[in-house]
Formats: structure tokens, sequence, C-alpha cells
């Protein structure tokens, strides 16, 4: 076993992402002692029922005396407040990460609230599940996916290099990009295809002349697919649409471009064109499956063992 890279890690928000983060230095001895914090006593309880924390905190700010690490892992509407509970009791040398799936939001809400001497590093594991809450964490969660890091200007190397190290031991792969940046991907990769998904979602909903057990059981695996990502935590996602809108909405129209233009090939009978769109997106799923992202397995793998969760 590995010597731990940080003595106290503080995770404030006990969720799918920071169980699983406690659960990963837990299994690979990378941190010493791991005090948590959530708002509510009984996520606080049960952490310490299953014990990937070693001391409950009553209160932010005490979680994070002490610590050399702070992540904070609530939704990104609270961020900028959490930063400010707990800024006059971070120790300098410190660092402090996020695991938001906004970045230029989350920097600009907590960044006035880090005290010199404590290093910022915003960052976003590209990782998850459709569950949440201190049981839903397990230590493969984040092996080989990618943790994105967008780290400030003048940065410290040094803490940026023992942070990755972090995320590397937990099995993840690493990139650094610019918050804007990270942000139009993020409102490609995943927060339109969530917001579409829960659109279609209501869609079944609302459609009268299909009942809600025909959606149930004649469910195919596209729908299927809609439903786990729409049953993600309402809460996150409806920060990350009001810190993200700029990004999605500009995605968001760019889809709707797109939609028209199958509307009207379909309309039109222009098999053509949707033979032509369709094959050049197929090549999309090939390079994800070939980059290790997703199996390839039939049906998604359904059949298959878990093998630790798919990205939300």
């Amino acid at each position: 076993m590995t010597a731990p890279i940080y003595n106290r890690v503080a995770l404030i928000g006990l969720g799918l992402i920071a169980s699983s983060m406690a659960h990963a230095m837990k299994a690979g001895g990378l941190a010493a002692e791991i005090v948590g914090y959530a708002k509510s006593a009984e996520s606080r309880a049960t952490a310490l029922e299953i014990g990937f924390i070693d001391r409950a905190a009553a209160t932010a700010a005490e979680a994070v005396e002490g610590a050399d690490l702070v992540v904070l892992a609530v939704p990104v509407g609270a961020m900028g407040a959490i930063a400010a509970e707990i800024g006059p009791y971070l120790a300098p040398g410190a660092t402090v990460t996020d695991v938001g799936s906004v970045k230029q939001a989350v920097i600009d809400a907590v960044r006035p609230h880090i005290p010199e001497g404590v290093h910022f590093i915003p960052g976003h594991p590209m990782a998850g599940t459709e569950y949440s809450g201190p049981r839903s964490g397990f230590a493969t969660l984040f092996r080989n996916r990618w943790w994105l890091l967008t780290p400030l200007e003048g940065h410290d190397p040094v803490a940026l290099a023992r942070f990755r190290a972090l995320v590397e031991g937990f099995g993840a792969k690493v990139d650094t990009m610019d918050a804007p940046h990270h942000d139009v991907v993020l409102a490609v990769v995943s927060h339109t295809p969530h917001l579409i998904a829960y659109t279609m979602v209501g869609v079944a909903d609302d459609l009268a002349r299909v009942t809600d057990s025909e959606v149930i059981q004649y469910s195919a695996a596209g729908f299927r697919d809609f439903t786990r990502i729409a049953a993600s935590d309402p809460t996150m996602w409806r920060d990350v649409f009001l810190t993200n809108k700029d990004a999605t909405l500009e995605i968001l129209g760019r889809f709707t471009e797109e939609l028209f233009a199958l509307q009207r090939a379909i309309r039109l009978g222009d098999g053509d064109h949707l033979h032509a769109y369709f094959t050049r997106t197929r090549a999309i799923r090939r390079g994800i499956i070939e980059a290790g992202q997703d199996t390839s397995a039939p049906d998604f793998g359904r059949g298959q063992p878990p093998s630790g969760g798919r990205d939300g």
C-alpha cells in the first residue's frame, strides 16, 4: 500500500462522488484520515456506519479544520455559500477542489472566499450513475474515466501535481482545460443530452394516447436510457442548467436546427440525407467504444456483470 498523499481530507457533501472518492482513498491508502460533513445528520450517520469516513463533523467549518485537502461535493448553486462558510477556517497550504460539472460559475462563486496561501484547483470527474446519497458510492467509479481540471492562472504546480496524483490513484485519466471551454464541452456531451432526456420522458408522461403501463412495459433500450438519465438528482441538474445556461442554450439551439433538418428530410422522404446523417453519427459511437468509455457488448452490456457505473 502506498504512503498517503494527503494526511486529512475533508469531504463537504457525502453523495455519490464524495463517497466514491472516500472508498477509493480507503482502498488505495491515499489519505490518512477522512472527515465528512453533510447538511443531513442522517447522511453523516450513514457515512460513519458504512465506514468510508473516519469522523463526521457537525458543520462544514469544523470539517475543514486542519485538512490539507478539502473537496466541495455539493450542488453547484451551493458552492459559494459553502466557500464563504469555510474560508476563514482553511489551513495555510491546503488545497480546495470541487466536483461540479460547471466550472466558470463555480470559480466565480468560490474563488473570492479562498484566502491567500490556499490552493484552489477546480475539477470535474466525468463519472456517475443515476443514484445519489452516501450509500451509492463505490471505489471503482472513476476507473478509466476522465477527471477534468481547470487550473487558475498562477496556480501552484506542486499542489496541482499532488492532487493529480490522488486522482490518478483512483484509476482516473486526467486532462486540463480552461473553464469556458470546459463548460461548452460539457454542454455538448452531458448537459444538453440530459435536458433532452428529461424532455423525452416528459413527452411520454404527457402523451395521453400512450398509457403509463405501456411506457413501462414496452420500453426499448433508447427510452430506458432516457429514463436512467432523467432519474438523476433534480437539485444538481437544476443548478447545472441555471449556472451553465449560455453554453447549454447555444448547444440546444444547434440541436434544434439539426432536428428541424431531420424533420424536413422525413417529411420529404429524403432517405439519402437520413442515411448519410446516421452514418456520420454512428462513427461517433464507434469512437467512444474505441476510447474505452463504453462497452460494445450487445444491449449496452445489460446482460453482463456490473463493472462500476456509467457516466451521468
